[in-house]
């Protein structure tokens, strides 16, 4: 049966080529987002031709603004222009980026603030959001922050989603979601999710981008024998069963590949998952 939160998604990639594109606008439904991974070395060229590409292709490119990586104001807002124009990129997701010491942006607060997004076309931004905590940033400036940003993008005449940290445990997903309706912010939400992934390199990305108790429960029990790719099933079942969790969809991180991951949120959406692969 098909699985109703799963539905509706999103997809994150990293420089995908003509081949991908073309291979995700035959999988995926015409205007689904596909955010763009802001990766360090990727250029204005190369980030502006993938985005044109996947708006020619008929899906919605989202491209990732990465606050501390850029070096000069002005380089924002050339590079918003070129976006726009070349592309009719409408959505950003706005991440602080990992960089020291930061360019004119210390933070995504400060581009939601200065970096005048509206006037560059942009429509909507995604802020980040973290089910399991930040490695480097206490709990309590996430939840400022998390006002802050919503606050800010809100003031400029920005809609406003958040996309999440992926995990690996559904409880703690949940628990997140319930913590954030709670406080009273209904926006939507995108729930990161590893797409079908190597178990080995599941736990690599795990391990780099900080998602500490998803990874101690990957690598224990019955998991950490699993062979072959690992699918977010679980997650995705437990979210749909879950009440209070208002505005969710999945966010499918392309660990995996690009294409693999565009089949396994189509057949998720419509029920046809295998029923061999194995669970995250």
């Amino acid at each position: 049966m098909p699985n109703e939160f799963a539905r509706r998604y999103s997809i994150e990639v990293t420089r995908p080529n003509a081949a991908e594109v073309a291979a995700m606008a035959e999988i995926l439904p015409q205007h689904t987002p596909v955010y763009f991974s802001a990766v360090p070395t990727i250029t204005p060229d190369e980030l502006v031709g993938a985005a044109a590409q996947l708006r020619k292709s008929g899906l919605e490119p989202v491209v990732h603004i990465a606050a501390r990586r850029i070096a000069a104001a002005d380089d924002l807002q050339k590079l918003l222009a070129r976006l726009h124009g070349e592309a009719d990129v409408r959505r950003l997701l706005v991440i602080g980026g990992e960089v020291d010491p930061p360019g004119p942006f210390a933070d995504a607060l400060a581009v939601i603030q200065k970096g005048r997004l509206r006037e560059a076309g942009i429509e909507e931004i995604g802020i980040a959001g973290y089910p399991e905590g930040h490695p480097r940033i206490a709990s309590d400036r996430l939840e400022a922050a998390l006002d802050q940003k919503i606050a800010a993008a809100r003031a400029a005449g920005l809609r406003v989603h958040i996309v999440s940290q992926f995990s690996f445990d559904p409880d703690a997903v949940v628990g997140w979601l319930r913590r954030v309706r709670r406080c009273g912010i209904a926006l939507p939400v995108k729930v990161g999710m590893a797409g079908p992934t190597g178990l080995t390199a599941l736990l690599r990305y795990a391990k780099r981008c900080g998602v500490n108790a998803s990874l101690r429960g990957l690598a224990s029990g019955a998991a950490g024998a699993l062979i072959g790719n690992v699918g977010p099933d679980r997650i995705l079942a437990a979210l749909a069963a879950a009440d209070s969790i208002g505005d969710a969809s999945p966010h499918y991180f392309s660990f995996g590949g690009i294409v693999q991951t565009a089949r396994y949120a189509r057949d998720a959406a419509t029920g046809r998952l295998p029923a061999d692969l194995p669970q995250a």
